[in-house]
């Protein structure tokens, strides 16, 4: 389960965020506030399953900002830290549905139960509405055939804009006059080797069962679903006109991988999504699906229990195009850094492409279309060609210096395998930088309160995936690391004569008692006993 923390006073905000086990009882906390603004706009981003939020915060106080998250998704279980012991804040905050009403100083433990009580108040909700024996009942039943039928022609691009809003009208389906529109296909991920409670048969209950989840997900949003002629899940999102292209793409991320979640929750089985750009033409969602679809096949590359954005491809020029399946192979050696496999799919792409042409200017043309194969997925990156390519650039804009097919062969290759090492090099270069950046980090602020979150806050990266990097590089947790710095530097300056006071406040603790336990804990003595 994900929790969001909502608190104003940044001390307890980061003390409840750290110092609660949150990571061994199987909450993950993926979001602080520091006010109900700003967490209301975290919430579409996030989508939380659990908020813990003070009900004293400025711009809005704690029971207004449940009001407005029982709103947007009344699955939200929020537990309340409060300073008030009135009997009117309590029944208000019950009537709006909050899981636990807690008095500060409430300990840790008491927040944590009030969380974990939450947790599984949501997750009994979840599995009651969504047990298998009840998907099984609704296995049986008819879905809307009529507007099933009509959503599926809409995605299938048979229908003309005036079609649209004539038979939209007929089967009583509103579409707002002006919107942007996205979509989103889902799937479940193909069963694993070791799964013994479904069977390949078992595929179209699952699908049946991704879609009941998701038409019941996002009733309450903007969204049309169907099932398409696969039986995969295609959702039709109609966002409001006033966001920008980046702001509802979000949102139906953020949406996606809620779903994801919930279907993983209920069943034990993962599923992916994949989602288009947008358009704000009604007869443009065929393409949109067309892109969703394309999304989709990309979890080839990325892997399964995902939701991932489409990324737009370019057509071919110059001679006869080689399978989609080549260019699959080719974008997978390359993302994934398996030189042997780039090579095999160019090399097939290349000898492909050949098999039909009969002319000098066909072959160019075939060189043409590879060469811009490799040319964008060079861009994509952000690199530019004369980064990868070198001396061998200058042929990118000379094709005609390339006089002989095993010349050009022999270039292709070059490009290819110097791509492979230049995604190796930057994905190495990546984490040993970010790496560096956290251990000078903790280095240079020893002095401070030094906080998992702090640190990401300051690279701008994602707390969870900078846990996780710095785990699978140090061998060790970021807290443990940190401890283990701050009590070695403390030692050193004890042992040089510091006294603890001063010891303490030079490696970040204010409390001195606080300072006392944690260094006995870790020495195994106390800092008085430290001597020079």
């Amino acid at each position: 389960m994900n929790l969001m923390i909502v608190e104003d006073e940044l001390r307890l905000r980061t003390s409840l965020a750290e110092k609660i086990p949150w990571d061994a009882n199987g909450i993950e906390v993926v979001g602080l506030a520091a006010n109900g603004i700003e967490a209301l706009q975290l919430i579409e981003l996030i989508r939380p399953d659990l908020i813990l939020l003070d009900i004293q915060m400025p711009h809005m106080d704690g029971l207004t900002f449940v009001r407005k998250v029982r709103e947007r998704d009344p699955d939200m279980k929020c537990v309340i830290l409060s300073g008030h012991d009135n009997f009117t804040y309590a029944q208000t905050a019950m009537e709006l549905g909050v899981s636990k009403y807690l008095l500060k100083p409430a300990g840790d433990t008491d927040i944590l139960q009030a969380v974990l009580e939450a947790a599984e108040q949501l997750r009994r909700e979840l599995e009651q509405r969504h047990d298998q024996s009840e998907l099984q009942s609704k296995w049986k039943e008819h879905l809307p055939h009529l507007q099933d039928m009509f959503l599926q022609s809409w995605i299938g691009g048979n229908y003309a804009s005036w079609e649209i809003e004539l038979r939209s009208r007929e089967l009583q389906i509103e579409l707002p006059a002006e919107a942007v529109y996205a979509v989103a296909l889902f799937d479940i991920d193909p069963l694993s080797e070791g799964e013994t409670r479904f069977l390949p048969a078992d595929v179209p209950l699952l699908r049946f069962s991704l879609h009941s989840i998701a038409r019941e997900s996002f009733a309450s949003q903007s969204c049309l679903t169907c099932t398409d002629v696969e039986g995969k899940t295609a959702a039709i999102f109609t966002l409001p006109e006033t966001l920008s292209e980046n702001e509802a793409l979000l949102q139906v991320q953020a949406a996606a991988t809620k779903l994801l979640n919930v279907f993983k929750q209920c069943l034990k089985v993962t599923a992916s999504a994949g989602i288009s750009g947008s358009t704000r033409v009604r007869d443009g969602v065929g393409k949109l699906y067309r892109q969703a679809g394309k999304a989709l096949q990309a979890r080839l590359v990325h892997g399964s229990d995902i939701a991932i954005p489409f990324r737009e491809e370019y057509g071919a020029g110059g001679g006869p195009a080689p399978s989609p399946d080549r260019e699959k192979e080719l974008e997978i050696g390359f993302e994934t850094g398996d030189a042997d496999k780039l090579s095999s799919a160019l090399s097939a792409i290349w000898t492909q492409g050949l098999e039909s042409v009969n002319s000098a200017d066909e072959v160019r043309g075939h060189l043409y279309y590879v060469s811009c194969l490799l040319g964008r997925m060079i861009q994509r990156q952000g690199w530019s060609l004369q980064h990868v390519a070198g001396e061998d650039a200058a042929f990118f804009h000379n094709l005609q210096a390339l006089a002989e097919k095993e010349q050009a062969y022999a270039w292709l290759q070059r490009i290819a395998a110097r791509m492979v090492e230049c995604r190796q090099s930057e994905r190495k270069s990546a984490v040993h930088k970010t790496i560096r950046q956290i251990l000078e980090i903790v280095d240079q602020d020893m002095d401070k309160e030094i906080t998992l979150f702090t640190v990401a806050d300051r690279l701008y990266v994602n707390s969870s995936y900078l846990s996780r990097l710095f785990k699978q590089e140090m061998g060790k947790p970021f807290t443990n690391y940190v401890q283990e710095r701050k009590m070695e530097r403390a030692k050193q300056l004890l042992l040089g004569g510091s006294k603890v006071y001063d010891a303490a406040s030079m490696v970040g603790y204010k409390d001195v008692s606080h300072f006392t336990r944690v260094f006995r804990k870790y020495w195994g003595v106390t800092p008085g006993e430290m001597k020079p």
